[in-house]
């Protein structure tokens, strides 16, 4: 092969280095390049490929580390996010508790109020119901109730019911006013018992048969 380029008439040799060319003026060039450079075209442009080839590499490499860096940003970020909606959902979790706990304790208060007025009302005589200052009585108790009853505040069914331990408190056994009824009915309540949202606040305390 390279005696056949020797041999074609057609190419121009750049008198320093060798090298072939199709046109003289690329070969003068060439020449020039070679003696001014003290060195080969033909290198130059081997280690000029060799630096670019090198300088993708390192372009690669930094490319790939960029990448990693990014990933690793990214999955800091994500776990974070999911620290902080844990935290929150805890948080709102906690201040519910919190909310709801206060609101026993408020409704708590009330109840006494509450007895007071139901103890009030049994003992106002008969001719005295319909007179007005006792209408206005019985509405503040009609509005304590409604009030319980936004709240998810309900009574606690006693008198007839079977003695539940959960629900109720019994303070005293009596014989029983007809021979059929059952041990453990309650017969009497002496004070309402109530449950929000399912959970007793306070059991009624009752009367039961023997």
């Amino acid at each position: 092969m390279d005696e056949e380029i020797k041999n074609n008439k057609d190419l121009y040799q750049c008198k320093e280095c060798g090298l072939h060319y199709k046109d003289k003026k690329s070969a003068e060039k060439c020449e020039v390049w070679c003696r001014e450079n003290k060195t080969c075209n033909v290198e130059i442009t081997k280690h000029s490929k060799e630096n670019k080839k090198d300088g993708l590499s390192d372009e690669l490499n930094k490319l790939e580390e960029l990448e990693k860096q990014c990933e690793e940003y990214l999955n800091s970020w994500k776990r974070e996010r999911a620290d902080f909606l844990n935290y929150k959902k805890e948080e709102m979790e906690r201040i519910g508790t919190l909310i709801k706990y206060a609101n026993e304790e408020l409704i708590l208060k009330i109840m006494p109020i509450l007895d007071n007025f139901s103890l009030a009302e049994k003992q106002i005589p008969e001719n005295l119901k319909n007179d007005k200052w006792i209408e206005g009585f019985l509405q503040i108790k009609s509005q304590i109730g409604e009030f319980l009853k936004r709240e998810g505040v309900e009574e606690i069914n006693a008198v007839g019911e079977r003695f539940n331990p959960e629900t109720m408190e019994a303070v005293e056994e009596v014989e029983p006013v007809l021979v059929e009824a059952l041990t453990g009915t309650v017969v009497q309540e002496l004070q309402k018992g109530y449950r929000m949202d399912g959970k007793v606040l306070r059991p009624a305390k009752v009367k039961v048969t023997k």
